[in-house]
């Protein structure tokens, strides 16, 4: 080329980035006070536009066929080909991606966890663009692919093929297909959204991303489980914000049989009416069976507004019921009893030298012992 043709291409390149420079400038402090999505392109397009500004400026300020000999020329436009492809597909990426920005954060407004159509909305459009976008780049790609000559030869053949490739890359995509469908499902069916409340592999969290392959979780320590899409459709796992964000808080107390049930509900009741992240429906105590230990077993329910509410209100009244049992009711705490039984010859002994000890006798020999004992004072009654 000509040093002519290489100023041409220089100040088209050139015209193009100022016109897009422009464009961004009107739509930031101009339009942006009226057009919402004029902000959202200008963020979106800060590089494809003037990368793709650049392609198309020199892509129109090329040198004619008899400018340059037809190899270089060929060669020029086979690249100029793939570059337009590549850059307007990744221009018009990031304008649909503008365009379903201004809806998310519209939702955004709205995203908390009693706005359960927000997050479903949100929970879609995130999936649905990231399906289009994969679509997109695909077609772009076999779009490139097949501006070669040696591509389109084997084109043919391949579409000759294409039940037989369309088996194998079934088989070989099985897993990918398979999370993208269930991606696809969780969304659409409602059973998962993003910033539910989920209990996964015994780990509690939020659902923090939902990618077409993987459901990122941020557990409430600040780590993040990602789990493949395909395991929420499979396998059964707890969504505690499906429904609504009301949840109980339950805390269970294992206890002496001495403890005072009806003292207990009363301060239970107190502390619980009394606490902040109560929201007022419901609250109970009740001893609701007996362990096979032998401890009674106390339940202290409580209802809450969401989930952080249900954290802190279950401290609350666990701090406050362990202290208040272990100041007046220190009888009523867990404890274990053990029997000792032994031979009379033993026994006998034993019981002589420990007469107030809780050791059982066993035999007819022991039971005249231990009425002796039982007679003498300080003696345990328990011993008979």
């Amino acid at each position: 080329m000509e040093p002519k043709h290489w100023i041409t291409l220089g100040i088209a390149v050139g015209i193009a980035v100022l016109l897009v420079a422009a464009a961004h400038w009107v739509l930031r402090h101009h339009l942006a006070k009226q057009w919402n999505l004029a902000e959202f392109i200008v963020n979106r397009t800060k590089v494809s536009a003037y990368t793709a500004a650049a392609v198309v400026g020199a892509n129109l300020a090329l040198p004619k066929r008899e400018d340059v000999d037809s190899a270089t020329y060929s060669t020029i436009n086979h690249v100029m080909v793939i570059l337009m492809i590549a850059t307007l597909t990744a221009f018009g990426i990031a304008v649909a991606y503008a365009a379903t920005d201004t809806i998310l954060a519209r939702l955004n407004q709205t995203n908390t966890d009693a706005d359960r159509r927000a997050r479903r909305l949100k929970t879609q459009v995130r999936l649905l663009r990231r399906v289009i976008t994969s679509i997109i780049v695909t077609l772009a790609v076999a779009a490139i692919l097949f501006t070669f000559d040696e591509i389109q030869a084997l084109g043919a053949g391949l579409l000759a093929s294409a039940g037989v490739l369309g088996i194998v890359a079934g088989v070989a995509a099985q897993s990918t297909l398979g999370n993208l469908f269930a991606g696809l499902q969780l969304a659409f069916s409602d059973a998962l959204r993003l910033g539910d409340v989920v209990v996964v592999e015994g780990e509690w969290g939020r659902v923090e991303e939902l990618s077409l392959v993987n459901v990122t979780i941020k557990i409430w320590d600040e780590r993040h489980l990602v789990v493949p899409v395909s395991n929420f459709t499979t396998t059964s796992f707890e969504n505690w914000t499906k429904q609504g964000t009301n949840i109980t808080a339950k805390v269970v107390f294992p206890l002496d049989w001495q403890v005072p049930v009806q003292e207990m509900r009363e301060e239970a009741g107190r502390i619980i009416t009394s606490s902040e992240h109560w929201d007022g429906r419901q609250w109970s105590c009740q001893v609701v069976d007996i362990a096979e230990t032998g401890e009674v077993m106390v339940r202290v329910v409580a209802s809450a507004s969401h989930t952080d509410s249900q954290w802190f209100i279950s401290c609350e009244i666990r701090e406050h019921l362990v202290a208040w049992l272990a100041e007046n009711y220190p009888e009523s705490l867990p404890r274990k009893r053990t029997e000792f039984v032994a031979d009379s010859s033993e026994e006998s002994e034993y019981a002589s030298q420990y007469p107030t000890s809780a050791f059982r006798r066993v035999g007819a020999g022991a039971a005249a012992v231990a009425g002796e004992k039982n007679g003498m004072a300080g003696g345990d009654p328990g011993e008979a």
